[in-house]
């Protein structure tokens, strides 16, 4: 927030400077031992990101959920016009990954090597350094360009789910409650709050499970649920309880 072209609050209230804007959802992985630091999803906002991340260094991997718009292309400032990186890992689906070779600017980090695709198959653990592990888990989304995923990052304490985007719970081949009894903390899509929220629009032909059908649907189970990705016209946006705040921080 804001989006582009909205003329009402609280969009208009950032562009007149006062109110302050939101960045895009993304989560940053740090293991405090060595340094080692991880990007989940690289958004229009990677410069200020990595720079809370890591003070601007490179990071040592990113996780790309899937090719929409405010999930990878931040990849762009990795190129030769910005950071110029060299080999900076990026665990992609090998549809992602087909995505990301076969289509310009970001064919050109690839042949460049300014990133390294690493394969991601659903289900099957990415072990990092620290006793972390990270896992795929296919989601049902609007995949016009590359399929979707979801993590499980798991640390030595606690387990962490991440979803930015789903099209229903109900449409996924798991059970969200049943999960929300076995991990610590929901980091959940939280796109819209009612069905009014676009008018002149249906928001039926852009499905996102409603914040509050995710909060019946995991209330009395072991996870704390923290809604992300919220949409510029979504109320909640504004400071409810359960929406995650810029620089917020959860132990693993």
């Amino acid at each position: 927030m804001p989006h582009p072209g909205c003329t009402k609050p609280p969009c208009s209230e950032v562009y007149a400077g006062t109110r302050r804007a939101e960045k895009v959802s993304c989560v940053g992985l740090v293991n405090r031992d060595s340094g080692a630091a991880y990007m989940f999803d690289a958004t229009p906002d990677f410069p200020a990101q990595l720079n809370a991340l890591t003070g601007g260094k490179a990071p040592d991997g990113i996780f790309l959920t899937h090719a929409h718009v405010g999930h990878y292309t931040g990849l762009m400032y990795l190129g030769k016009e910005a950071m110029a990186t060299k080999g900076v890992p990026v665990y992609a689906t090998e549809r992602m990954s087909t995505f990301l070779r076969a289509n310009a600017p970001w064919s050109a980090l690839v042949t460049d090597g300014r990133i390294e695709l690493r394969g991601l198959a659903y289900d099957r653990a990415v072990e990092l350094p620290g006793g972390v592990r990270v896992t795929p888990m296919r989601v049902p989304h609007r995949d016009e360009f590359s399929d979707t995923v979801g993590f499980l990052i798991e640390g030595p304490r606690s387990k962490v789910l991440f979803i930015p985007d789903i099209d229903k719970w109900a449409k996924w081949d798991r059970n969200l409650r049943d999960l929300a009894n076995q991990i610590d903390v929901l980091l959940v899509d939280g796109t819209f709050s009612s069905m009014e929220e676009l008018p002149g629009r249906d928001i039926a032909q852009v499905p996102h499970p409603l914040m509050t059908e995710t909060r019946q649907l995991v209330t009395g189970t072991k996870a704390k649920l923290w809604f992300i990705h919220l949409n510029h016209s979504n109320p909640a946006i504004l400071g409810a309880s359960d929406v995650v705040k810029e620089g917020q921080r959860f132990e693993l």
